[in-house]
């Protein structure tokens, strides 16, 4: 029994068909409220992981001043016992089961805070054509904070999933070029506190600027069918990381590291 779900029925109809789907208060606001705290406490705890050589974090500039600011942590299980306890929620599992047909396994996890002046995401797909990269690949979106199109939040685009793979697949990250998508055909992900949203790999995004004074605080839990390839997230790090380092050297950054 999935607990507080819209039209349960349609969930694998709506995600095959649109690319996403939206759940409203799966989780309550206490539980997010735990979350938010134990984050807060993250980010000062582990001030010490904040830096650039690190692989763990990311970056993004500020839309006006062009500083160059910390933006996320990927992977944020190991650091917060709630964020894993939520990514392997039996609520969220079950939506995803009833989602995809079948069993979900965890993928990979990272928590983005797009504070206030945080550049926003061009347009992309996140599937990126790797030997070990399920095409099955989903993202769950799980707000600390409200999101809004005032302090960014994701823009997808339904239907376009059904086309695969819209930029080369040689490896590597591609912005999908202006043109492509039809804006008219954008939705705004607003999410309230408790509320989960779900969208393919393949289903083309993006984010704009946050230029409210509110932080955009959002876990990404990826996950992707059981039947396609059981439990990779050890091995997706394994992945990832190998190709950071590639990524990093072409810019002549040779003392990277994971912490």
């Amino acid at each position: 029994m999935i607990a507080q779900l819209e039209k349960p029925q349609n969930l694998q109809t709506d995600y095959e068909r649109d690319g996403f789907i939206i759940v409203r208060n799966l989780f309550s606001v206490d539980e997010i409220q735990r979350l938010s705290e134990e984050i807060d406490a993250v980010r000062n705890q582990y001030t010490h992981l904040v830096d650039k050589r690190n692989m763990r974090c990311r970056w993004q500039d500020h839309y006006q001043t062009g500083e160059c600011r910390f933006d996320a942590f990927d992977p944020i299980i190991d650091l917060s016992p709630l964020s894993k306890d939520l990514a392997y929620s039996p609520k969220m599992l079950e939506v995803l089961r009833a989602m995809y047909g079948e069993p979900a396994c965890l993928f990979k996890d990272k928590i983005i805070f797009k504070m206030p002046g945080a550049k926003g995401y061009d347009m992309h797909q996140d599937w990126i054509a790797w030997e070990r990269f399920p095409r099955s690949f989903c993202s769950v979106v799980v707000p600390l904070d409200e999101a809004d199109e005032d302090n960014g939040c994701t823009i997808v685009y339904p239907g376009y999933h059904q086309n695969g793979s819209l930029s080369a697949e040689d490896g590597n990250y591609h912005p999908l070029p202006a043109g492509l998508i039809d804006e008219s055909s954008a939705v705004p992900l607003v999410l309230n506190r408790g509320d989960i949203a779900v969208f393919s790999g393949f289903t083309p995004h993006k984010s704009l600027a946050n230029k409210s004074d509110r932080p955009r605080r959002q876990f990404y839990f990826s996950y992707t069918r059981q039947s396609d390839g059981g439990e990779l997230r050890e091995q997706h790090y394994k992945d990832y990381h190998l190709w950071l380092i590639q990524k990093y050297r072409e810019y002549g950054k040779l003392d990277t590291y994971f912490e």
